[in-house]
């Protein structure tokens, strides 16, 4: 069960998932284009204990949330603000903290440095802190292995500039997770998949975050003003979002914990998920204990 949120200018959906009294954590999902089914179940266990409320937010103008705001205000500087909104809204402005995977996580390190020390506390998994970095995508296309889904992952990134349909967003997806898993043939795709049911996709707003370096992400000269923890996850054998931009990363915040997931590539909550909420959940506890001694 999920609710629409007016956060002033539109409205976003979200999903809850443990006790309502919990600790927030509110958790945005990749793309652009996605919705928070991206996430399946698999950082459920982070709300068994009680101390954790997970809330999954559909980021502006995607998945259940209100379609009708306008595209001159899909920008990755909007939908950081957007985080600072939602929290207003749902009364947890003063104690929260944020997780953002592939793209969600340009949103919450774009929110931690427009927003410094607002959070708790930020966790960056799978993302990058400069759109350079996204270059690279070009290379490992053109070496990917097996040769045999080369063509169907290529031409998967490809139709991201044109897909028109909700259909086609589906299809396009399915046909580029071969790219983000390090086994791309292995039975964690399926299973994946079968976990991830019920998306409502947004091929209008993947179209526009296509053509345009996928928000610009660039706040590495900025990473210092950043006052709060933040966590950075990343896979040694992302194809998209390099290690290397997670070390780098991790070294220009003054507060950042750095963990790289020898077996993953994109897909780290997935590929090695106890490891992945294991890691999680300690920083966070250490996270919010500090904040409540303070």
């Amino acid at each position: 069960m999920g609710r629409l949120v007016d956060i002033g200018d539109t409205a976003l959906w979200i999903e809850e998932r443990g006790a309502a009294d919990a600790f927030p954590l509110l958790i945005f999902h990749g793309g652009p284009g996605l919705d928070h089914t991206t996430f399946g179940d698999y950082l459920d266990p982070l709300a068994k204990d009680g101390r954790y409320r997970l809330v999954l937010v559909d980021e502006r103008a995607q998945g259940r949330s209100d379609r009708s705001a306008p595209p001159e205000t899909w920008t990755l500087a909007q939908m950081a603000h957007d985080v600072s909104a939602l929290a207003e809204a749902l009364g947890a402005a003063a104690a929260y903290a944020t997780l953002g995977h592939s793209y969600g996580s340009f949103v919450v390190l774009q929110h931690a440095v427009d927003h410094p020390g607002e959070p708790v506390a930020t966790i960056v998994s799978s993302g990058v802190a400069d759109a350079r970095w996204l270059a690279g995508v070009e290379d490992q296309l053109a070496a990917f292995e097996p040769a045999s889904l080369r063509e169907q992952v290529s031409s998967s990134w490809a139709r991201e500039a044109t897909v028109g349909s909700e259909a086609e967003a589906a299809e396009l997806l399915h046909d580029q997770l071969p790219f983000h898993f390090k086994d791309p043939t292995g039975p964690l795709i399926a299973e994946y998949e079968s976990r991830c049911t019920g998306a409502r996709y947004a091929p209008d707003v993947l179209r526009h975050f296509a053509t345009q370096d996928y928000g610009g992400i660039d706040v590495i000269d900025r990473l210092g003003d950043v006052t709060h923890p933040v966590l950075v996850l990343s896979g040694r054998y992302d194809r998209a979002c390099p290690a290397a931009a997670g070390e780098e990363m991790a070294a220009k915040l003054p507060a950042a914990d750095l963990v790289i997931f020898e077996d993953s590539a994109h897909m780290t909550y997935v590929e090695e998920q106890p490891r992945y909420l294991d890691v999680v959940r300690r920083f966070l506890d250490r996270s919010t204990s500090a904040s409540d001694r303070s």
